[in-house]
């Protein structure tokens, strides 16, 4: 018998859950350590984004554990192997059934709690950054909520990677975390709005944008020619006013990206690419995942409220076990 977070209207509680008696060829099963909150967790719990068809209703989407069972066609996972492993539900739990392809061996000299910080945010980071904007060197990013776990992953890999990153919150002391971890411009919000400020940096070549509403045309007014915006989240609602002519004569593109709903082939490509790229950079720790804070599995809702009031900057744990 395994245990989950089930949602009960605005409550979450710590239930008893069948365990899956079988292991799918190509899947793995993980016992589960630890799991990381993302924006999508409190979408889906608040009602307003639901699994994709198939998916696990129980919540989470990002693990560290140790494999209990592999299927058949898995021969580079054994049981025993401590992993992390991007989901795309199922991570509350004691317990979680994986296709192989989204599973990786923790980064060298990684402790379980380090490497459930990873999987969602570096594989979103990756997708965004370097498949959709298939971004050049040198090219420029501005990201926006960039002391959230996504924002503070992304401000490393970019600039390890040679890409200058102006980075936007809505707090001093997280624009100043921004900055250590590589940000080379800041701006608070709260100080209106960044276009003057970004203008005056020589314009960007990517906006990475989870907010929407009425950012979309101020990231408009920065992008420099060819530029893209790659819209991962709606913080600031769905409508948005778009200067056609603006797009058609500086040729922007405006991006929708999502990550949890791609096919498994799609997210054992980003998997793969992390792999290649990404885990040599954490292995050597020229770049980490920030982590805020860790709460027992039993408080999910507590820091759940925590994450929605925004008082984390980066990434905000579960402890299942250990």
């Amino acid at each position: 018998m395994m245990r989950a977070i089930e949602i009960n209207g605005d409550t979450l509680s710590w239930e008893a859950y069948e365990e899956p008696s079988e292991v799918p060829e190509n899947h793995v099963a993980i016992d589960i350590a630890w799991t990381a909150i993302n924006r999508a967790d409190l979408m889906q719990k608040a009602g307003v984004y639901p699994p994709p068809p198939g998916a696990s209703d129980i919540l989470g989407l990002e693990v560290s554990g140790t494999v209990s069972k592999v299927g058949e066609g898995v021969d580079h996972l054994k049981p025993g192997d401590e992993v992390c492993a991007l989901l795309t539900g199922g991570g509350y739990a004691t317990h979680v059934v994986v296709p192989a392809v989204q599973v990786l061996p923790i980064p060298k000299g990684y402790s379980l709690k380090e490497a459930a910080a990873i999987p969602e945010v570096f594989a979103t980071a990756w997708l965004n950054l370097y498949h959709e904007a298939a971004l050049k060197p040198g090219e420029k990013v501005l990201v926006h909520a960039a002391a959230s776990g996504l924002g503070t992953a992304v401000i490393q890999l970019a600039t390890a990677l040679g890409n200058p990153v102006f980075a936007t919150a809505g707090d001093n002391d997280k624009l100043e975390i921004c900055r250590k971890l590589g940000a080379s411009g800041v701006w608070n919000r709260k100080d209106g709005s960044f276009v003057d400020a970004i203008k005056s940096w020589g314009g960007v070549d990517m906006v990475l944008d989870p907010v929407g509403g009425n950012y979309i045309a101020e990231d408009q007014k920065v992008l420099n020619m060819d530029g893209r915006i790659i819209l991962i989240g709606l913080m600031g609602g769905r409508m948005a006013e778009v200067d056609l002519g603006l797009m058609l004569m500086k040729r922007h593109r405006l991006i929708g990206s999502t990550l949890r709903s791609r096919p498994v082939a799609d997210k054992g490509d980003v998997m793969s690419a992390l792999y290649k790229h990404v885990w040599p950079l954490l292995s050597a720790r020229q770049i980490d995942p920030v982590i805020d804070s860790a709460w027992p599995i039993e408080k999910a809702g507590e820091a759940m409220a925590y994450v929605a009031e925004n008082r984390n900057i980066g990434k905000v744990l579960l402890q299942v076990a250990g």
